[in-house]
């Protein structure tokens, strides 16, 4: 008996049935049964996707794997906050990067959206990137036409580094007709056979002992950072070379378009300010989208201690960095959430 043969038993809970429908509400779940009980009101709502809201990152990490025994690992999906602090001149690790790419990728087309995304409180109040799901991932399958040095190049703008072997994610190495490569989203690095134009074959490899292992029909590969060096991007740090000369080493290097540690950490003064243009993860759902937020208090308080930290390191760098004026923020209050998505909203309390 599958763990997804246990959803059904929860279809007739009067808890669940009263609160299907309504734009707003609340239902209290112990955490041992969470998991069972969100797979069971996925399984009820025809609103897709039910985004998930917890307080902390091992929360997250948790739900997400419970979830994934439920309702399989394709329809579950954690969007990752940085852990860098803000302001922190070092770039977040590739797989979180990675991870938030694609998930903004999905979302940006109903088709593609997973049943459930579960992202902690510091995702859900970070700002998001000045790009965000525009940018295609690269898709390759066994018989399809690759132009190798197009392909490298594409690879390196993706923020993928070239080497002369793979061994870490986010790396790259070209070999005679082979390349290698380990996507930001992959467990594994992936060798790409070429014969001429032609993906001739897709493998799996071994770091250790640099072995194919296992074939594999298609490699979809997500960008390897978070902020890019797009033609918009480059022409908001040329005017930040003049505007704020305390950064102007940094501003420089992105106006010129090259990629380096710490880049992300500059994004708050990249993001444009329109009104229009999405803010945070809530601003890109549809009005058939479900958000749950669980513990909503503690995710407040958590929210409020995460921006009494961003306006810490604000004042104590603009010392030291002979800033003038106020850095920019790259977290939103907690009440900022909700103010642009038409999406439902229901509350999960823990047992009192």
């Amino acid at each position: 008996m599958a763990l997804s043969d246990l959803i059904p038993m929860m279809a007739d809970e009067p808890a669940l049935v009263s609160i299907l429908g309504r734009r707003e509400g609340s239902i209290v779940i112990p955490e041992p049964a969470r998991a069972i009980t969100i797979s069971s009101l996925v399984d009820r709502a025809e609103r897709r996707p039910v985004v998930v809201g917890v307080p902390t990152t091992a929360e997250a990490e948790r739900l997400v794997h419970d979830l994934a025994a439920f309702l399989g690992p394709d329809d579950v999906e954690l969007f990752p906050a940085w852990e860098t602090l803000p302001f922190e001149r070092v770039s977040p690790a590739i797989d979180t990067m990675g991870r938030r790419s694609r998930v903004l990728w999905r979302l940006h087309e109903p088709e593609r959206a997973p049943a459930v995304i579960v992202a902690p409180v510091r995702a859900l109040v970070q700002r998001l990137g000045p790009h965000v799901g525009e940018i295609e991932p690269i898709t390759i399958g066994v018989g399809d036409v690759a132009d190798p040095v197009e392909l490298i190049e594409q690879l390196v703008s993706f923020g993928y580094r070239r080497e002369v072997q793979v061994e870490h994610r986010g790396e790259v190495a070209v070999r005679g007709s082979i390349v290698d490569i380990y996507p930001s989203t992959a467990d594994v690095p992936i060798r790409i056979d070429l014969w001429g134009d032609e993906v001739d074959r897709l493998t799996e490899f071994s770091i250790a002992d640099q072995r194919a292992t296992v074939s594999v029909a298609e490699v979809t590969i997500f960008p390897c950072r978070e902020l890019l060096p797009t033609e918009e991007v480059r022409e908001r740090a040329a005017v930040l070379v003049g505007n704020q000369p305390w950064g102007r080493e940094q501003w420089e290097r992105l106006s010129e378009g090259q990629m380096f540690d710490g880049m992300e950490s500059w994004l708050p003064w990249l993001v444009d300010d329109n009104a229009d243009d999405p803010d945070v993860l809530f601003d890109l759902l549809r009005d058939d989208a479900q958000i749950l937020l669980i513990e909503p208090r503690r995710m407040r308080d958590r929210a409020g201690d995460i921006l009494a930290e961003e306006q810490d390191l604000e004042q104590s760098l603009s010392r030291t960095w002979g800033a003038d004026g106020s850095f920019p923020q790259l977290h939103v209050p907690f009440e900022r959430l909700l103010g642009r998505t038409g999406a439902p909203m229901w509350t999960v309390l823990d047992v009192p």
